[in-house]
């Protein structure tokens, strides 16, 4: 348990700054990953998921390939790209729509 919170106290002090973000002002479609993680780690799922709706599909997707590369199985490449095209699909539509709430309240306090 004290490993567990010695990692995500490591985490919360070495996060990376996103460098989209600092140059263009808005979120990138990765922004929120590290702070889901982090609060997946804590144990809290609702956090988790509305920093950043791929987290976990994006996890299990990286387990996936690290499994695969030490053993196949005949379905490899549908699950694979199932995987990937299904993680693709929530980061689209998740940041989509944290764009589109960007851009509603910009246009509305003008």
């Amino acid at each position: 348990m004290y490993i567990l919170q010695y990692m995500i106290n490591w985490l919360e002090i070495h996060m990376l700054p996103c460098g989209f973000k600092s140059i263009f002002g808005i979120d990138c479609p990765g922004c929120g990953f590290q702070r889901s993680v982090i609060a997946l780690l804590k144990g809290n799922l609702n956090k988790s998921l509305g920093l950043y709706p791929a987290t976990i599909p994006l996890l299990i997707t990286c387990i996936f390939l690290l499994i695969k590369t030490k053993y196949h199985f005949d379905k490899n490449e549908i699950i694979k790209k199932s995987l990937l095209t299904t993680v693709a699909i929530i980061i689209l539509v998740s940041y989509s729509i944290k764009i589109w709430a960007v851009y509603k309240h910009h246009s509305t306090s003008i």
